[in-house]
């Protein structure tokens, strides 16, 4: 039985790579930062086959040890500081997370591997908020990076750092660069899941209105569940490389707006939505398209679920949970 450890294993791709690799017949296990994590309950609850094993990206020996108690085939790092806009405010902590972390974690794989450090196959979440200040359209495996936020230039950090671990040491270490994805999963805090509660509760007649920011940034948005399929699939290759996964499709705030109210039925969604420049970033990313014709040649893989149906299932998925007084 192979097994995987996943750091990040409270988020939406932890949850999903987990019921995949279970399904799989791994033995998994997930890396959880304090005892008292409040979303520790969340992952016993959806993957109760995981074991967990406290530890911190920030703390090599904490990451050592989860080495030597769960003695992975694969390493999947989706550990991070994930929420953009805090990345302003808190850019020394996302910068020592999320781009100190891949370090300390490539370090514990490479010590761990002993005399073969390929044995272990290490795949790092890399991000494309890494382009930035898109220098082409679309976005591919060599376009330059430009990171616009801290968190970007962290993950631009993490991403050059498994190159050079695999350049320097031969590890089988391969990046995804994984476009936006969402999910019923998503955290509130991210705009995807703002919209789909704000509309699942005026639509129950719970709530007014939902003040967001910038409405006319574009995204390539596809689903979690499809994008952790292809982490999976990086790992299976006989030498690492790194993916571009998206959908190869863009879409505004606005085009999500008008799918999820119309999903509700309600065709003029502008009265509902007020805006805030509280909300608008330092520094926009305004246009991110992928290329992802490298994964579907070499990893086989594509996306299985459209821009209207991800919306649809987080608008439905929202109104189960504000009907059970979620």
């Amino acid at each position: 039985m192979p097994s995987a450890l996943i750091t990040g294993i409270t988020g939406q791709d932890g949850l999903y790579l987990a019921e995949l690799l279970l399904e799989k017949g791994y033995d998994v296990h997930g890396l959880i930062r304090g005892q008292n994590n409040p979303r520790r309950e969340l992952v016993s609850k959806v993957v109760p086959d995981v074991q967990l094993h406290n530890g911190d990206l920030t703390d090599l020996s904490s990451l050592m040890r989860a080495m030597r108690d769960s003695q992975p085939d694969e390493v999947y790092n989706l550990g991070a500081i994930s929420f953009v806009a805090y990345s302003w405010e808190n850019a020394f902590v996302t910068s020592d997370v999320t781009g100190m972390g891949v370090l300390n974690m490539l370090e514990a794989v490479r010590l761990h591997a002993g005399d073969d450090p390929s044995a272990i196959r290490f795949y790092q979440a890399s991000s494309s908020e890494m382009f930035g200040k898109v220098q082409e359209v679309p976005q591919s495996e060599t376009t330059l990076l430009w990171p616009r936020s801290p968190y970007g230039v962290s993950k631009v950090y993490g991403h050059y750092m498994t190159i050079n671990y695999r350049e320097s040491y031969g590890m089988h270490a391969s990046s995804g660069i994984l476009f936006n994805h969402e999910s019923p999963r998503r955290g509130p805090e991210f705009v995807t899941r703002k919209i789909s509660q704000a509309v699942a509760r005026i639509h129950l007649g719970l709530q007014d209105d939902v003040t967001l920011g910038n409405l006319d940034a574009r995204r390539d948005w596809g689903f979690a569940g499809d994008y952790v399929e292809a982490m999976w699939r990086m790992l299976q290759q006989d030498e690492a490389e790194d993916y571009v996964i998206a959908t190869g499709e863009t879409w505004s705030i606005r085009d999500y707006l008008e799918l999820a109210f119309a999903h509700v039925g309600i065709e003029e969604w502008e009265p509902y939505v007020k805006q805030d420049p509280r909300f608008m970033r330092p520094a926009e990313v305004e246009l991110l398209i992928g290329d992802a014709s490298k994964a579907k040649e070499k990893l086989g893989w594509a996306p299985t679920v459209s821009f209207a149906e991800l919306v649809a299932m987080m608008v439905d998925s929202d109104i189960a949970a504000a009907k059970a007084g979620w």
